[in-house]
């Protein structure tokens, strides 16, 4: 493989070599109204993979800010009350629970501030956007020449 992107036959046109094209106005709008609704099915194809791709990336945040949830809960259930009863000999009850409800607060806050980085990086259709830009160049015959 070349890295030349494949072909596909069917939209391989001949090139005009500066003779009369001896294809009528009907055949023509029906050639380009077939390029432009192959065009609009790539877009659309594009679109969904980019969404698919988003959409990994967002899960993979928000199963970080869950699982937070889950292990905050948790610990505060099951591991501060023994803290709690622990620190207790030696400054009180009231303010041992004081002390292990912000020892949880930060740990609950460093996992927030996690999922919430891996959401922010999480990209939009910036493929998508950038070719439906050059849409109306290309209805317009000026396209690039990449």
């Amino acid at each position: 493989m070349s890295g030349e992107p494949a072909v596909r036959p069917s939209l391989v046109r001949p090139v005009n070599d500066g003779t009369e094209d001896d294809r009528s106005v009907g055949e023509l709008i029906a050639a380009v109204s077939e390029d432009f609704s192959t065009l609009m099915r790539q877009e659309v194809e594009l679109a969904k993979a980019e969404v698919r791709e988003s959409a990994t990336r967002a899960g993979a945040g928000v199963g970080m800010l869950s699982g937070a949830g889950v292990a905050v809960h948790m610990v505060l259930l099951f591991l501060s009350i023994a803290a709690w009863w622990g620190i207790a000999q030696w400054i009180g009850q009231a303010w041992s629970g004081v002390v292990i409800a912000a020892v949880w607060g930060v740990v609950a806050l460093i996992l927030y501030a996690s999922g919430r980085s891996r959401l922010r990086r999480v990209q939009g259709l910036s493929r998508t956007v950038e070719t439906t830009k050059q849409i109306p160049d290309a209805l317009a015959g000026k396209e690039d020449s990449r």
